[in-house]
């Protein structure tokens, strides 16, 4: 027996989609977890009935996406893009200003054949010493570099998992499947506009934070523990008189007292061996502090770095989207015990990461100011959880291979484009490749996998049955169309662009994209305008995000390595929201006709 009346199971999921959405929002919990829970309830409701439950397994795009993520990391560890990366930074200083061009030309040509993210994080430390080499702020830069990624995942069908699961959705609702470069067109045109916009707006909207002229500004602040040993020439005095730790630079917050932290009356209190302080401190004073003899920098518990000292070295290291939920502390990462690495110091943007360093909670483009051997942070870079931006990956590249990895690659988009097999079983062949001849080794290969993207699209497709069989996307259409059935048909298509993008940037795209999509396919139906072309304004709609950093990944990305103010993106991001949104209205149309016939 069905818990909630058929009358009313439309109204019902209804309301649940408005929680999941709030949900989002508030960020309580990753969007996988939000995502998964709304499944559950759904399915526990009885609004989407157990039986197609196991239908979301058979759906193409969460197959595709995985793949190509595994042929993304088999071209990372081949170092096919590290490689390109490196032609640029060759030539940056005999033409800066064309290598600038060429480097974001072919980050926008890579993204849109391999998934976007993982090409902004091996690019990251990349154009942070390019804009080191051409004497520019990296704030310069790095919103450019994922801008490009963003107009480069418009370009083809595999270049956003995005694209890939509105077409899996849209061919559930009865279109055809989409070819790998019917898309093409739009995407050309709306990378080119939006090329241009950032190339005109980018000298006047993009942050300098060296133009504000302070001492020390754009060094970042991070979360950090100092414990007092003997030998320390402020023992015994108050922590007011310190000198070493009253630092411009440094700030106590904190005096750990077994299991609690003392945040009162810290000046008075006399300095102690054995004492542990949390403080807030640039680089600059941690690196001091960590040379000074008597004190001991970061975290201690567990294996620290091992190694002498004059070998060891500091960098720092950003938290990848696939790892860092709310679960996470920098205790419970563990660098020291697998990687032989000491945590000094954490940071968030915009946020203090926590009460102290160990129990600081990890979340997406946190940084990490690491000590270690050259051998530990080659070891780091192998796993999926953190990306170095300031020490170059020492990973051993497979490079006799990378021809293989292209020519898979090269196979994936050719016969697709000819249509020989559908994209999810060319790709699938193409990881069978790629495993086989050792491009890439089976652990590496599904440690590149999202899973945090797949779990979210899985339950989303839960969702969006859920909102099918109870009828609410039909209640949704019924809303909307005494409304929009007298707008001109390029209206409607304007509208439904701007209904995805708001979302968009509030909410992330793939489930975005899973409730839209169905939505876009019956208003077309209902109103007699192709529904073909309403489905490709939610793509553009849901992948070309720039005016949040929480709007896409590699803004997110971004966000953290460049130490990026929330406006920052708002100030450009909004403009071009405009002027590609705007170009994407005007060329869909002339791609795909708004009336069948």
């Amino acid at each position: 027996m069905p818990l909630i009346p058929t009358e009313l199971q439309p109204l019902v999921a209804l309301l649940l989609l408005g929680l999941l959405f709030v949900a989002f929002l508030l960020e309580r919990h990753p969007p996988d977890v939000t995502a998964a829970g709304a499944a559950a309830l759904f399915v526990l409701l009885g609004l989407t009935p157990p039986d197609r439950v196991l239908e979301v397994f058979s759906n193409p795009a969460p197959i595709t996406i995985a793949a190509m993520f595994v042929i993304s990391g088999a071209l990372v560890r081949t170092g096919l893009l590290d490689a390109l990366a490196a032609i640029v930074i060759a030539r940056a200083e005999a033409r800066p200003l064309l290598a600038l061009i060429v480097f974001l030309g072919v980050t926008l040509l890579a993204s849109g054949i391999v998934n976007n993210t993982p090409v902004v994080l091996i690019l990251i430390p990349v154009i942070i010493r390019l804009a080191r080499s051409l004497g520019m702020a990296e704030t310069r830069l790095l919103i450019p570099l994922s801008y490009a990624a963003v107009l480069g995942g418009t370009l083809t069908l595999i270049g956003s998992s995005t694209n890939i699961l509105v077409a899996g959705v849209a061919a559930e609702r009865g279109l055809a499947p989409f070819g790998i470069f019917e898309i093409a067109p739009v995407g050309l045109a709306v990378a080119a506009v939006g090329g241009v916009a950032l190339a005109v707006l980018g000298p006047w909207l993009l942050p300098d934070r060296r133009a504000r002229g302070e001492a020390g500004a754009s060094e970042t602040v991070f979360l950090t523990e100092i414990r007092l040993d003997e030998g320390f020439a402020g023992l015994g005095r108050p922590l007011a008189e310190a000198a070493d730790l009253n630092r411009p630079g440094i700030r106590i917050t904190a005096l750990r007292e077994g299991k609690r932290l003392r945040r009162s009356d810290l000046d008075s209190h006399v300095l102690a061996a054995g004492d542990l302080l949390v403080a807030q401190a640039t680089t600059s004073e941690i690196l001091t502090l960590r040379a000074l003899p008597g004190l001991s920098v970061g975290l201690r518990r567990g294996t620290g770095a091992r190694g002498r000292e004059e070998d060891l070295v500091v960098a720092e290291a950003m938290v990848t989207p696939t790892h860092g939920s709310p679960r996470d502390t920098v205790s419970q990462l563990s660098v020291g015990y697998r990687y032989g690495l000491r945590v000094l110091g954490a940071h968030r943007q915009g946020h203090v990461a926590g009460p102290d360093l160990g129990s600081a909670r990890l979340r997406p483009a946190d940084k990490l100011l690491l000590e270690g051997t050259p051998e530990g942070f080659d070891r780091l870079a192998q796993g999926q959880e953190l990306v170095s931006v300031t020490r170059p990956s020492g990973r051993a590249y497979r490079r006799r291979r990378a021809p293989l990895a292209l020519l898979a690659l090269l196979m994936v988009v050719g016969l697709a484009a000819l249509e020989v097999a559908p994209i999810a079983l060319l790709a699938l062949g193409a990881v069978a490749a790629i495993l086989l001849f050792r491009c890439i080794d089976n652990d590496e290969a599904w440690g590149s996998i999202n899973a945090g993207i797949l779990v979210l699209i899985l339950a989303m497709l839960v969702v969006g049955i859920g909102l099918e069989e109870t009828g609410t996307v039909t209640l949704i259409v019924d809303w909307l169309t005494p409304w929009l059935e007298g707008l001109p048909p390029i209206a409607l298509l304007a509208a439904l662009y701007a209904l995805t993008s708001i979302l968009t940037e509030t909410v992330t795209n793939n489930a975005v994209a899973v409730v839209v999509t169905p939505i876009a396919v019956a208003l077309g139906e209902a109103t007699g305008v192709d529904p073909r072309a309403l489905v490709v304004a939610v793509m553009m709609g849901a992948s070309a995000s720039f005016a949040t950093p929480v709007g896409y990944q590699t803004n997110t990305l971004v966000y953290g390595a460049g130490d990026y103010r929330f406006t920052d993106f708002l100030k450009i991001g909004v403009p071009m929201n405009l002027i590609v949104g705007l170009a994407a209205v005007l060329v869909i149309p002339l791609v795909f006709p708004l009336t069948p016939g």
